[in-house]
Formats: structure tokens, C-alpha cells, sequence
């Protein structure tokens, strides 16, 4: 079907959430990755509605709700940033027990991936612009829409669960646990440059 084509190309363009899945699979693992695939999907769920459903234009208003959450997005992807930077740098050991430790790590990532996908104005203006396409017309079935709706977000978890599944092979891992801090402040800069990027109006999805 060609919209899940151009949607899946439109969910993998390089963008903050693929920066922040892929260090967090790397350094956390695939149940991390997998929680933070969850909150993507989540947030791709509001997404998906306000795209489908005809509340588009909310978004593609140039009011100060879109400037805010401009300025909120690009403030968030900056604190994850500078995190980053700052564990690059780090070489703290936790006490904390290993189930509880698990846990907080994985309910964190998913709190993570639901903010970077939610605060990214762009996903919501690029999804409405390409399901404007496929729900005009007044001969579609009353399940289209709902359709077009389970795509987006069922796709969009089936990808990237599957891409943090890929990121745990030995050698990947292996390669980033070899050099740790050097990824970590790569991955705290792109976040550094797509805040910026959003906040001039150019930032990808």
C-alpha cells in the first residue's frame, strides 16, 4: 500500500526520535529499546488522530501554541542533550537492586519516548500533509480512516521494535560499549543540533 510506504520513510527519516531510540538500545538494551518503541507509539497515537481525524490544522496554525511547543520541544531534545554529554563523561556505578534498577530504567524510557515523539511539532504537520492525500474524496468507506489510523501507529511500533531488535547484535554492541563516551557525546550533540533545528524551523521528524 503505497501510504504505509510513504509513512514508514517519513517515521525513519533521521530525526530525534531515532537519535534517542538508538543510543538508548545500545547503552540500555532491547527491553529499554522496547519500551521506548512503546512511548514513540504512544505519542504517535495523538499524532495519528490529529492527523486522521481532521484536527490538522491546530497544528499548522502560527499561533503562540505552535511557537510554544516549538520552543518546549527544542528545550527538552537540549536537557536530553546535555545528558548525554554529561554520561559521556561519567563513570558512575549504581547500587540500586537489579530488578527495581530495570524497571525504573524502563519505565523511563517509555516517559522518554512518548516526550520526544509528542513535543515534535513536525511529525503531526508532516502526517496531516501526506493523509490529506488519502482521505479526500467523498467515496471512502466509513473504516478508512480508522485504517489509515491503525497503520500509522502499528507500523510505526512494528519498525521500531524491529530496529532496536537489529541494534542488539553482538558486534553493534560490542562496537558501542567499546566506545561508550565517544557515541554518548555524539548522540548528546545531534540532539543539540535537531532542538536547534526545530527552533529555526527546519528540523526533520
Amino acid at each position: 500500500m503505497m501510504f504505509a510506504g510513504v509513512i514508514a520513510l517519513g517515521q525513519f527519516s533521521p530525526g530525534p526520535d531515532m537519535v534517542l531510540l538508538t543510543r538508548t538500545a545500545l547503552a540500555q538494551g532491547r527491553s529499554a529499546g522496547w519500551w521506548m518503541s512503546a512511548g514513540i507509539a504512544s505519542g504517535l497515537c495523538v499524532h495519528a488522530t490529529v492527523a486522521v481525524f481532521g484536527m490538522a490544522y491546530l497544528m499548522g496554525l502560527k499561533g503562540w501554541a505552535t511557537e510554544s511547543l516549538r520552543w518546549v520541544a527544542a528545550a527538552y531534545l537540549a536537557y536530553l542533550g546535555f545528558r548525554l554529554l554529561l554520561a559521556g563523561m561519567s563513570a558512575g556505578s549504581k547500587e540500586k537492586p537489579q530488578e527495581a534498577e530495570r524497571s525504573a530504567r524502563n519505565q523511563s524510557a517509555y516517559v522518554r519516548g512518548l516526550l520526544c515523539n509528542l513535543l515534535n511539532p513536525k511529525v503531526a504537520i508532516i502526517f496531516a500533509a501526506v493523509v490529506t492525500e488519502f482521505v479526500s474524496g467523498d467515496d471512502r468507506p466509513v473504516w478508512w480512516a480508522p485504517a489509515l489510523w491503525l497503520i500509522i501507529v502499528l507500523q510505526g511500533l512494528g519498525l521500531w521494535m524491529l530496529y532496536v531488535w537489529l541494534l542488539q547484535f553482538p558486534p553493534v554492541r560490542s562496537g558501542y560499549q567499546r566506545a561508550t563516551p565517544w557515541f554518548d557525546a555524539a548522540f548528546g550533540v545531534g540532539l543539540l543540533a535537531l532542538g536547534l533545528l526545530i527552533v529555526m524551523g527546519s528540523g526533520p521528524v
